[in-house]
This record gives structure tokens, C-alpha cells and sequence, in this order.
């Protein structure tokens, strides 16, 4: 049977702690599909198209891997996916204590599908998207944050 895993997230946008995680994901299962959820708390700067183009740009050298978009629940879409574990990545504590919560609910949702957390790569525990986005919003260097395809896009956002 096929190891399937839904790597989700708003990836707005894709970093290198996103590609970090993607990458060693796709070691460890046989396929994995990255899929954009829009987070209805968020106003994102990317729309989903776009953030769907970056991904598959950044993943295009990895076979095992795709990119879809979803506005469904996690476990209903990973369920219809037939997937059987959801990968998230973890920076520090309090991403723990948050992610645990969705966890446990996920598993009240269906306690078939396994979550997997992985550390992110220490060069990137301080990243997120966020930080990214007001960085890159004032000019800033981004380059070791995020691929080229994504700093491009950043550039042309806020020029």
C-alpha cells in the first residue's frame, strides 16, 4: 500500500523551512501532496493560484511530490485523498502546544490518518511567512529565506 501523506498549509509564501520540511517528507513516504488551505484568519498576499504556481515551481525536481489546493476540512480532504498521515513541521514549543490542539481534534475527526511531526532544520527555526512578507515588504534581502522563483514574487508585490 502506498504511504500518501498531505503536507497543508497557507504557504504564503513558500520558505526554505517549508521546502526543508517537503523535502525530507518526500524521503520518508512514497508520496506527498502539498496542498494550499486557505486560512480564513489570515488575508493573504498570495492568492491561491499563486501560491500553487510557487510551490510547483520549488517542488518541480521532486517526483513524489505535487501540489493541490483545498478548501475543505484537513481530514475530510485527506480522507477523499486516501492518505494516511498528515506531515507538519514544528519551529519551537509554542508551535507544539498549537499544533497538538489540531491534532487531537484531527484525530476526533479520523483517528485513521496519522499526524508526523518534523523539527525544522535549525538554519530555519526562526522563519515563518509572516516574517518574511514584512521583510521583504521594506526592501529587504530575502534570498536565504525563501527560492529565487518566490523572492521574484515578492519583488513584483511590493515594487
Amino acid at each position: 500500500m502506498e504511504r500518501l501523506a498531505i503536507c497543508p498549509g497557507s504557504f504564503d509564501p513558500v520558505t526554505y523551512g517549508h521546502l526543508d520540511i517537503i523535502q525530507r517528507g518526500a524521503k520518508v513516504f512514497d508520496r506527498i501532496i502539498v496542498t494550499v488551505f486557505n486560512n480564513q484568519s489570515k488575508s493573504p498576499l498570495f492568492s491561491v493560484d499563486e501560491r500553487i504556481e510557487l510551490l510547483e515551481n520549488v517542488t518541480s525536481d521532486m517526483e513524489n511530490v505535487e501540489v493541490d489546493s483545498s478548501s475543505q476540512l484537513l481530514m475530510e480532504y485527506a480522507k477523499q485523498k486516501k492518505a494516511s498521515a498528515i506531515i507538519r513541521g514544528l519551529r519551537a514549543v509554542s508551535d507544539f502546544e498549537y499544533e497538538m490542539q489540531i491534532t487531537s481534534m484531527n484525530r476526533k475527526l479520523n483517528e485513521n490518518i496519522e499526524t508526523f511531526f518534523m523539527m525544522t532544520n535549525n538554519d530555519y527555526s526562526f522563519l515563518s511567512s509572516s516574517m518574511v512578507k514584512e521583510v521583504a515588504k521594506y526592501q529587504a534581502n530575502v534570498a536565504d529565506l525563501v527560492p529565487k522563483a518566490v523572492e521574484l514574487a515578492l519583488q513584483q508585490k511590493f515594487n
